[in-house]
């Protein structure tokens, strides 16, 4: 769910007095703890998937007693699961972005951007709430006019 202009300025707002007040602070959230966490996770992650992979095999292998079989087999599929989702949810959200210098020489926390450029012009421009059909149907009505 994407932020209000409103609730973008607001944060922003909040993220500048937080530098101001407690530099130190803003640079540690700034900094590559999150990155390195992330990478932990992720590293956990692929660790515990190999060790239901192993149980996997190690079902394949247990071939006596098919009760033990099948409860090593789903376990070990349960892990590997899980370790997967681990890992994946941590490559997917890293942490926050590096700090971006901005055109006015200061550095931001990244949380208001999220990682993306802005592309001028676009920030003043509410999106029509109309269906997309309407939006279509006027946009080609537009170009019918001027001659496209």
């Amino acid at each position: 769910m994407e932020l209000s202009e409103e609730e973008l300025r607001l944060l922003e707002q909040m993220e500048r007095a937080l530098v101001e007040e407690d530099p130190k602070f803003a640079s540690t959230l700034r900094g590559t703890s999150f990155q390195r966490a992330a990478r932990r996770r992720m590293v956990l992650g692929g660790g515990i998937l190999l060790v239901g992979v192993g149980a996997l095999i190690g079902a394949v292998l247990l071939g006596d007693n098919p009760l033990v079989r099948t409860g090593l087999g789903v376990l070990g599929f349960v892990v590997m699961l899980g370790g997967a989702i681990l890992a994946l949810t941590s490559a997917r959200n890293p942490g926050h972005p590096a700090p971006k210098v901005r055109a006015s020489g200061k550095t931001g926390l990244g949380v208001v951007d999220g990682g993306r450029q802005h592309r001028p012009g676009r920030q003043g421009r509410q999106r029509s709430s109309a269906p997309f059909m309407q939006r279509m149907e006027e946009r080609w009505r537009r170009r019918r006019e001027r001659g496209f």
